[in-house]
């Protein structure tokens, strides 16, 4: 793959190395947001079938950027909104847990720690060991967390702080042996970063789409496995009842729920211009294909690493990081707040994550981008 900066409207001025905070919008994603605007100014134009069949656009792509069936997808707010279903869904008791690896995005923690105090069940944050970036050392001690009284196991597919990778193959098994449910949350991986939900067969995967989906902030999707699909949603709403296409005959209560994980879908689901929008961003996100995203930002990553190879930051080798998200840990915290401001002077855009910088390259990303990192890093090393 080729730069595709041309794609985005990104000031050839900046270097935007932070998708993990927020993506940019692709330019045909924001021409679709203001046309989807231009649809709703002028209202008399939406009929039955803009409430339904963008929405099924929308779960087709995200089914096929997963490797399930649209039947499993359901359309979501947030990433917190996708984990309280599984929250809904786990009667908890005391002498069970709920286990997380420690640092983890709050989304994924609070509804959790919620359901524990009430319970009495245990929340147990998995820490790193030692600190170490160790990704295989870390998966280990999610698996020994994990035991016969485990009800849930929830963990993100790269760790938002600096990309640390959970072996989710064996996270996944061992949670099927115990009987223990397995969230997935997908926000920083998914779209740059191939996921498979078949084979990987956890219980809910959840994904925020303002990142790596490129798409608008407050839209996400989820993909719902076997043991929840036919469970209780926390929000009853008519869309998502049988026959909800027939509008003349709504107050003729039912029931059933529209088939597959439809009975998840967030009330209002069908918002005509953040679908148009995220549905634009899944297009183009299939069309280049999530292997060749991938492939591209670890050529960009493996350029930083080689240009500090010989410096006092820290960056973990390829094997230990994400190709798209990684930190980079800087030996003096209390010099972080100085390069920050360095960083931005520089128009160079990263986070903070702790003691680490998170750098988060895409495909709009030039090896100059990169280049001023590693040259603003170097003034300070």
């Amino acid at each position: 793959m080729q730069c595709q900066r041309h794609l985005f409207s990104i000031p050839t001025s900046q270097h935007y190395l932070n998708c993990a905070y927020m993506s940019p919008l692709l330019k045909s994603v924001q021409d679709a947001g203001i046309a989807a605007v231009g649809l709703k100014a002028s209202p008399a134009d939406i009929g039955g079938a803009e409430f339904f069949e963008p929405v099924e656009t929308l779960r087709d792509r995200f089914a096929r950027l997963v490797n399930t069936s649209a039947d499993r997808v359901a359309c979501i707010p947030a990433a917190s909104y996708g984990v309280a279903v599984a929250v809904h869904n786990t009667p908890l008791q005391a002498g069970q847990n709920v286990v997380i690896p420690a640092e983890e995005f709050p989304s994924n923690v609070y509804g959790w720690m919620a359901a524990c105090d009430r319970s009495g069940a245990e929340l147990r944050l998995v820490e790193r060991p030692d600190g170490s970036p160790s990704a295989a050392a870390w998966s280990a001690r999610v698996l020994e967390a994990i035991d016969r009284n485990t009800a849930s196991v929830t963990l993100t597919d790269v760790h938002y702080t600096d990309g640390t990778p959970f072996d989710l193959d064996a996270i996944g098994q061992r949670a099927r042996e115990v009987g223990a449910l397995f969230v997935v949350d997908g926000t920083q991986s998914v779209g740059a970063l191939p996921f498979d939900f078949d084979r990987l067969q956890p219980d809910l995967l959840v994904c925020a789409g303002y990142k790596w989906m490129l798409g608008p902030y407050q839209y996400g999707l989820i993909a719902v496995g076997d043991r929840l699909l036919d469970g209780e949603p926390f929000e009853h709403n008519w869309i998502n009842r049988k026959d909800s296409e027939n509008f003349s005959n709504l107050s003729q209560f039912r029931r059933e729920y529209q088939p597959g994980a439809r009975r998840f879908d967030t009330g209002e689901r069908s918002n005509f211009i953040l679908v148009a929008m995220l549905n634009e961003g899944l297009k183009q996100i299939l069309t280049w294909g999530v292997t060749a995203v991938r492939d591209y930002c670890a050529v960009l990553s493996g350029d930083v690493e080689a240009a500090l190879a010989d410096s006092p930051y820290v960056m973990a080798p390829a094997a230990e990081r994400s190709p798209h998200l990684f930190g980079i840990r800087v030996p003096d915290g209390e010099r972080l707040p100085a390069i920050l401001e360095d960083l931005r002077r520089r128009k160079v855009y990263v986070s903070q994550r702790g003691t680490s910088l998170r750098v988060s390259p895409h495909v709009y990303n030039t090896p100059d981008d990169l280049g001023a990192l590693v040259e603003a890093l170097c003034t300070f090393a």
